[in-house]
């Protein structure tokens, strides 16, 4: 699997508290081995975010990401879901 990051998605992943980043790190990590883990939350999005997937990375806190085929991931966003969905 091949993961990249958009621009507007590392700089809101640099401004996260430490604690947040590392858990997205240890997320990415589960996902990359089994994107239907049940912790993951992993699902479609509908609305403006249609053709978007999110998992959750704690309690709060949402990445969204595109898959492109089989292999390519791309992350979009990283935030709570407020700021995301607000």
């Amino acid at each position: 699997m091949i993961i990249q990051y958009l621009p507007k998605f590392k700089k809101q992943y640099k401004k996260l508290p430490k604690a947040f980043q590392l858990q997205f790190d240890e997320r990415l990590r589960l996902f990359l081995d089994d994107p239907t883990d049940p912790r993951l939350r992993n699902h479609p999005l509908k609305g403006k975010y249609a053709g978007y997937w999110s998992l959750n990375v704690n309690g709060d806190l949402r990445a969204i990401y595109l898959q492109q085929g089989d292999t390519l991931i791309i992350f979009a966003l990283i935030g709570t879901h407020s700021q995301l969905y607000g």
